[in-house]
């Protein structure tokens, strides 16, 4: 027996055959449709980790950003990348609408992630420069009387 996922309990109870359709089809045609959901599953398992990987990238750029105190957002990266996924959509003969409200989405999660990194970038340096203060302080007698 293997040991269960603690982090998600369902996520190794997952039924692949799963179907309200058991038993009310053909069986032929159950056996077809599992396949294509096999394929599908498989598509969707990739999906999840190229997304991570992708979030894995944008969080380098996002503590690059926040280490030069550049914006989350640049603009002219996200018009040209949302172009680029329609052209790209087309071509698939995926439709171009979708693919640009994926992207949007996307986008607008690693804008979130880029705020936080930035916010948390700057409370350490806060964290940083109130140390350097007391310990500034500490050393020289004439600052503490001083304040």
């Amino acid at each position: 027996m293997t040991e269960q996922n603690q982090d998600f309990p369902d996520a190794d109870a997952y039924d692949p055959a799963a179907s309200s359709l058991a038993g009310h089809v053909d069986p032929a045609v159950m056996a077809e449709l599992l396949s294509i959901r096999s394929s599908i599953d498989n598509i969707d398992a990739t999906l999840v980790f190229l997304l991570a990987e992708r979030f894995k990238a944008t969080q380098k750029v996002g503590f690059l950003k926040a280490a030069h105190k550049l914006p989350a957002g640049d603009p002219g990266r996200e018009a040209a990348q949302i172009a680029r996924l329609r052209h790209l959509a087309a071509e698939a003969h995926l439709d171009p609408a979708f693919a640009e409200k994926f992207l949007n989405f996307i986008i607008g999660e690693v804008i979130r992630h880029h705020e936080a990194i930035a916010e948390d970038h700057q409370a350490a340096a806060d964290l940083a420069t109130d140390a350097a203060g007391l310990a500034r302080q500490d050393a020289d007698p004439a600052v503490s009387a001083e304040a």
